[in-house]
């Protein structure tokens, strides 16, 4: 009677052994599912919040014009080219503070490619280059009510970039003929970005600046 009942309770331990452990198991098997899915819940809302700025933290671009030059000084006679390109910039809707001085701008041209940084120091409106003699885009108010450029954190700010076509340090960067096409892309430092395309006229020979 006795060995049978302690045959019982043997088992009857095992099993209370066995079902601990699977509840244990279970136990941390759903911590490591929740840790898990909170990580991924996480890095799916960095990325949603990464993407969205990418989307709308960008710089609408609402003109552009170029400035024309005879290349030998000789505006009467000679053909023009566009030696110069500006852009008048705001921030796009919905998008946050733009600090021009931390956007790129990649010009894809006839003669290549360059990627241009921020070189204007407040109250410099158009350095040809930097003091380094890297290839530069500079910047310069049209609208700003409270002096946050180069920031643009108004939708009314309105800043205008200017790249030198004739830049020391950058051969991609020439002057463009009659009929001539680029692509300039400027991505701000979330990572959006804004392309624009530019095609020169077919006769520039009696204008000193052409909309593009």
């Amino acid at each position: 009677m006795f060995e049978r009942d302690s045959e019982r309770g043997q088992v009857g331990i095992g099993t209370l052994i066995v079902f601990i452990a699977m509840v244990l198991v279970a136990a941390i098997a759903a911590g490591v599912l929740i840790n898990t899915a909170g990580f991924l819940q996480s890095k799916s809302e960095q990325t949603g919040e990464q993407s969205s700025q990418q989307v709308t933290n960008r710089l609408d671009v609402k003109s552009v014009t170029g400035d024309t030059y005879a290349l030998d000084g000789d505006n009467d006679n000679e053909r023009k080219n566009v030696t110069a390109i500006n852009m008048t910039v705001k921030k796009a809707p919905g998008a946050d503070d733009i600090n021009l001085a931390n956007a790129t701008i990649r010009y894809v041209g006839p003669d290549g490619t360059q990627s241009l940084t921020y070189g204007a120091n407040p109250g410099q409106a158009t350095p040809p280059y930097d003091g380094v003699n890297n290839a530069v885009f500079n910047a310069s108010v049209i609208k700003d009510a409270d002096d946050s450029y180069p920031v643009a954190n108004s939708p009314d700010d309105r800043l205008e970039i200017g790249i030198e076509l004739e830049q020391p340090s950058a051969s991609a960067l020439s002057p463009l003929a009659e009929g001539e096409t680029a692509t300039l892309t400027i991505t701000t430092q979330s990572g959006g970005s804004t392309e624009v395309r530019i095609e020169i006229p077919q006769s520039l020979s009696d204008e000193t600046a052409v909309e593009l």
